[in-house]
């Protein structure tokens, strides 16, 4: 194994060799960067790939596997783009196995949560980014990043762990019926303490006006008592 400065290669890669790290993505997501792609001159498509490479680590086989950009490699798939250029983080492709997944999962390189946030087998992972599955929580914790909900952060899976504490306090139907609504009700939850050991909170705990008001009267009863008596 060898960690070493990303080398880009240049030549195309297939994006169905591209081994997934996840079982799960965003699929609003992915429809908002196809729509992007497709605005794109398509004659300058090996520009628009050479300034989006995507990382990956060589595994056993010297099989990549996609740790980085995952709805871009679904919509490029979608829009019918066979090939991307990718981005060498890490050689373990002379590694056992069992090694190679280890080293993945303490490096954090993997997320092999379910569409219901529960943990499943390296196994379960999906072979190529076209059999990957939409959890609409991934796509409510992008969008609540997008309007500034929460700070991007360098943490692996980042919009995952929001995506996982919004899916106890909004329901799935929620989001599907009214996205803005459930998105607005997100950005409130975000701004609270519950969440203050997600990555890239940045709201303070924010008081609200029944807060603000008793603790003034609290004061205001507290200074009443300190003044001294009339001697009149």
């Amino acid at each position: 194994m060898s960690n070493h400065v990303p080398e880009p290669v240049l030549q195309p890669t297939p994006i169905l060799s591209l081994r997934p790290t996840q079982i799960t993505l965003g699929m609003r997501e992915v429809e908002i960067k196809r729509k992007t792609w497709s605005a794109h001159n398509p004659k300058k498509l090996d520009a628009f790939l050479a300034a989006h490479m995507v990382p990956v680590i060589m595994g056993p086989g010297e099989v990549p596997y996609l740790i980085d950009h995952h709805h871009l490699a679904r919509a490029l798939h979608d829009q019918g783009v066979a090939s991307v250029f990718v981005t060498v983080v890490a050689d373990m492709s002379g590694v056992d196995p069992d090694l190679f997944w280890n080293v993945m999962n303490f490096r954090g390189w993997t997320h092999p949560y379910d569409s219901k946030g529960r943990r499943r087998d390296q196994t379960d992972l999906p072979k190529t980014v076209q059999g990957m599955k939409d959890d609409p929580y991934r796509s409510l914790a992008g969008e609540l990043r997008n309007i500034g909900g929460f700070a991007k952060d360098s943490t692996p899976y980042a919009e995952f762990l929001w995506a996982d504490f919004l899916r106890g306090r909004i329901a799935r139907k929620a989001i599907e019926r009214d996205f803005d609504a459930a998105l607005a009700e997100a950005r409130q939850f975000a701004a609270t303490k519950d969440a203050n050991y997600l990555p890239g909170w940045c709201a303070p705990p924010a008081m609200d006006a029944k807060q603000a008001k008793g603790k003034k009267s609290k004061a205001a009863g507290q200074h009443e008592q300190k003044e001294p008596a009339s001697t009149q």
